[in-house]
């Protein structure tokens, strides 16, 4: 008899969904054809234990299992559950229903328990987007995909759950229950440390609060013990809940690397990584045997934090020009092609000059120009010009420092950004993918960053001064347009550009 279900696989964050075929006949032997890879043959031995504990007896005859299409290369352990469901069903020569329109994804231990597998929320989300009435996954994997409505999603622990399914027996509590989502973030402490521990530095306080209104690049440049990492690890306490598309394309990327979610339904707080300076390209950019994305991809509509960015190497810094500029990061190999988006806000912190104390009242330094301009120039001009916020932090005064009362907290910080995020969110309600000023294009910048005559013509002088390139314009704008919306204002002010521009200064390097 011949039994057919079935399951999918991930390419990237693209779902390609994998018909599994099951026939017995006169013969003897067992054959797993479809291009599988040494997990998926593993899972014949692992499938034949499972079925054996709940008293299924493999019959002595020619048994084939396919896995179509045939082309493509089958990893992984996922198909164990749906391969095991179509043997299963032949066996007893019998076709529920529910093998036709549903998706069945799992990792079977011996004794029947199902583990769970990566790329349940992509996979869900395909399920209801071509017509499967219902997914049947591990429990914990699908608990990433509660909250995909328009299709029935089973949660199952072990075989038994599968077979109570297959024979149409009550099964409703296998249903996974939606709207059981934690507390609104604005009843929750936010994450990381709070605002109001950073003594001093009003300036830099000012400069976070407006990238993360934006979504803009920002760099950290000064002595040592002065709060850079402090205040970039404050950074998550201001940033606003993603919105729903933003959350289910993070929550997808983080499903397809196997990162545990953590939480029931999809991700709500944004992510923020902090790689080491020692990570590799693959690990920074994704890749590798498995095509898996990398800290770019995982901080997508969040926060890569790199700190001492000077420590990265070179090379592998400047395999982030092209990332930054795109939002999204293409993965080329003779294997395979994989674009992952990667549509983040770089957070950067360093010190001045291989010593630390280049610029420093105490007059410690003692590095030369040349050691301070090489130094500077690990990270290099067009990198640095993809960087929209350039902020030298001083040494914090002894009577900031010690002073008693507390400096202004996260949460009111928060409120701010999260009205500027609103703006930004009302205006590019019809363009696709863009949720902040950071993200948009040349188009854009000329419809929404309307400049005065007073404006432009300050604007042309100093682009003659600074010798701004195109790119620099640009991000000025998109920062002036940032400011403005803190502000209130509908067109972009004088003292917008103003403020805008001082972050592009890098000046103070020079002696």
């Amino acid at each position: 008899m011949l039994c057919k279900t079935y399951c999918a696989t991930c390419l990237g964050l693209t779902v390609v969904a994998i018909t599994v075929e099951t026939d017995i006949s006169s013969g003897i032997g067992i054959q797993l054809v479809g291009l599988p890879d040494s997990a998926v043959k593993e899972s014949l031995t692992r499938v034949l234990t499972a079925i054996r504990s709940y008293g299924y007896r493999v019959p002595g005859k020619r048994i084939v299992i396919n896995l179509a299409p045939a082309d493509i290369k089958k990893q992984g352990s996922a198909f164990d559950l749906a391969i095991a469901v179509t043997l299963i069903c032949a066996i007893t020569e019998t076709e529920p229903r529910k093998l036709q329109d549903h998706m069945f994804l799992g990792e079977l231990a011996l004794d029947g328990s199902i583990r769970d597998v990566p790329g349940a929320l992509p996979i869900t989300v395909y399920a209801r987007d071509n017509g499967f009435a219902g997914c049947v996954l591990p429990y914990e994997s699908a608990k990433e995909a509660v909250d995909i409505e328009g299709v029935k999603l089973y949660g199952v622990r072990n075989l038994a759950d599968v077979l109570r399914i297959l024979k149409e027996e009550d099964s409703g509590d296998l249903l996974m229950e939606r709207g059981l989502q934690e507390a609104d973030s604005a009843n929750k402490k936010p994450p990381g440390p709070d605002f109001r521990v950073v003594k001093g530095q009003e300036h830099a306080r000012r400069g976070f609060e407006i990238a993360a209104a934006g979504g803009h690049n920002i760099i950290l440049i000064g002595s040592p013990g002065c709060g850079k990492t402090l205040m970039a690890s404050c950074m998550p306490s201001i940033l606003p809940v993603m919105e729903t598309e933003e959350s289910i394309e993070t929550s997808k990327i983080y499903s397809v690397a196997g990162k545990s979610i953590g939480s029931y339904g999809l991700l709500k707080t944004r992510p923020f990584r902090t790689p080491h300076n020692s990570a590799s390209r693959v690990a920074l950019l994704g890749g590798g045997p498995d095509a898996l994305p990398g800290e770019i991809s995982l901080a997508h509509n969040g926060v890569l934090y790199l700190d001492e960015i000077a420590q990265f190497s070179k090379v592998t810094l400047d395999l982030l020009r092209q990332p930054l500029e795109d939002g999204k990061i293409v993965i080329s190999r003779a294997r395979y092609r994989i674009e992952y988006p990667c549509s983040f806000m770089l957070v950067a912190s360093m010190n001045p000059c291989p010593c630390g104390y280049y610029g420093d009242p105490s007059g410690r330094c003692r590095c030369t120009q040349s050691m301070v301009e090489n130094y500077m120039a690990r990270i290099s001009g067009p990198l640095m010009d993809r960087i929209d916020m350039h902020i030298f932090v001083d040494r914090v005064s002894a009577g900031d420092l010690t002073a008693g009362e507390a400096a202004e907290p996260s949460v009111a910080i928060a409120e701010r950004v999260a009205e500027a995020r609103k703006l930004q969110s009302e205006r590019f309600r019809k363009e696709a993918g863009v949720f902040t000023n950071s993200r948009m294009n040349a188009e854009m910048i000329t419809k929404y960053c309307k400049i005065g005559s007073d404006e432009k013509e300050f604007l042309c002088k100093l682009i003659d001064r600074l010798s701004l390139s195109a790119r620099a314009y640009s991000r000025v704008l998109k920062l002036a347009r940032t400011i403005a919306d803190m502000a209130g204002e509908e067109n972009i002010s004088l003292s917008a550009i103003s403020e805008a521009v001082q972050y592009r200064n890098l000046d103070r390097l020079e002696r």
